[in-house]
């Protein structure tokens, strides 16, 4: 790699960095992903009113603030679906609806988790608030995201004196060991206040809300010559980010280009707004129609269409390559990470595996392959799932990091650009 293509990487992590720091939750990703697009000429399609998509246009559409699916349609009008799919939440603490607990020395919050996150990670590092909030507008309901935007509260150990089975295998019990520290008691103001004050609202326009609390750590690149990055929410930031930056770099030819960032993949994808939804067949099914194709033609599209479901895999952790299958060990800096599993928590077959790594090869991309031990269930992701709803050929794919599912995760620099120059040549593909 040359001295430009290594800045122009560089350039995009930079970017990606920025963009975590901008979307602390899944409302925040899916409103910086539509601004990326209206940017770059797509126009926004509302669920509630007819499509009118033609041939050769760029259109999205968000689903209940949380979801967003983007596509392009090529000049010559109807055509299979080249799909990149991933999500856009993370594992974190949601703010129960009465949220406040008022002690008699001590304000805290009420949370419970979100998604299966490593719990010590969140303790003695600074936490603030971020969401959406349901708000009065006459005889309506407007919509609000906020972000605190500074360091409000924080999660307190309790010292080794008084806990010294900390680092014997410590359980955290979310109910009590896990309640936010917000402020004192003597003083009389409260979080709504400051959210609401964040937002521009009155505190009693405030109707309901969905608020989740998020780390404030800077991003940091580290390593010897920059190898690797940490930040909040790489999993699966790092793949939405990347399939809607191939999707506005790349232009469509015989195919439309589809890229869909679901939300609730952490706690299961059953939403209105997942991947265990009507969301991608609503979307493929009304833009198809639109374009004058019969329920027949679409079925057949779809048929012969092609998905990558992309979201990250566990790097073989340098301290611990016991937990991992000695043969389908998978690196940081490597390349994009094909994943395999026989009881189809991933989808990818023979099939589709060998077809994504020819296209990875044409766009000079290296592959790597990942199985879990055959003694370990592993993880799950939104490939099979969303293969019940519209069936078309799929592989799993992601990229390689460490510590997933903390609240500070770790990746290699080089990766992001490879996923980047995989989903595009996916959706440059002309035959």
């Amino acid at each position: 790699m040359d001295e430009t293509e290594e800045e122009s990487k560089m350039d995009r992590l930079e970017q990606f960095l920025a963009f975590t720091e901008q979307a602390p939750t899944a409302f925040h990703a899916t409103a910086c992903f539509r601004n990326l697009l209206m940017e770059k000429g797509f126009r926004e399609l509302k669920e509630t009113d007819p499509w009118l998509p033609e041939a050769g246009g760029k259109y999205f559409v968000v689903r209940n603030d949380a979801a967003l699916i983007a596509f392009e349609v090529p000049e010559t009008g109807f055509a299979p679906f080249r799909i990149a799919a991933a999500h856009g939440d993370s594992p974190t603490f949601r703010l129960k609806e009465r949220f406040e607990d008022r002690g008699k020395v001590y304000v805290r919050l009420n949370v419970e988790k979100y998604g299966g996150m490593i719990m010590s990670s969140w303790l003695d590092r600074p936490l603030s608030v971020a969401g959406r909030l349901a708000v009065r507008e006459g005889k309506h309901v407007g919509i609000r995201l906020v972000c605190l935007d500074r360091d409000a509260v924080l999660i307190p150990n309790l010292p080794i004196h008084v806990n010294r089975e900390v680092n014997n295998g410590y359980k955290y019990d979310p109910q009590t060991d896990l309640m936010p520290l917000y402020g004192t008691a003597e003083n009389p103001g409260c979080l709504m206040d400051e959210i609401a004050q964040a937002a521009g609202v009155k505190k009693e326009d405030i109707l309901s809300h969905d608020l989740f609390l998020y780390n404030r750590e800077r991003p940091a690149v580290w390593g010897q010559e920059n190898a690797f990055f940490s930040c909040a929410r790489i999993d699966d930031l790092e793949c939405a980010w990347a399939a809607v930056t191939a999707l506005t770099e790349s232009a469509a030819k015989n195919a439309i280009n589809v890229c869909a960032v679901f939300d609730h993949e952490e706690v299961g994808s059953a939403s209105r707004q997942g991947a265990d939804s009507s969301f991608l067949s609503d979307t493929l099914t009304r833009a198809g129609r639109a374009l004058g194709a019969s329920d027949c033609e679409i079925r057949a599209a779809v048929a012969g269409s092609f998905m990558v479901s992309a979201d990250n895999a566990h790097a073989l952790h340098p301290n611990h390559p016991e937990f991992f299958d000695a043969q389908n060990q998978v690196f940081m800096n490597q390349g994009v990470v094909i994943k395999h599993h026989a009881g189809q928590k991933y989808t990818t077959d023979a099939v589709s595996s060998a077809r994504f790594t020819l296209l990875c090869e044409q766009a000079g991309v290296p592959v790597q392959h990942f199985a879990n031990r055959s003694d370990q269930p592993g993880g799950s992701t939104l490939g099979n799932i969303a293969n019940t709803h519209v069936s078309m050929e799929t592989v799993d794919i992601g990229l390689a990091q460490l510590a997933m599912h903390s609240v500070y995760e770790t990746a290699g620099t080089k990766d992001l650009d490879f996923l980047i120059r995989a989903l595009s040549a996916l959706y440059s593909l002309s035959d």
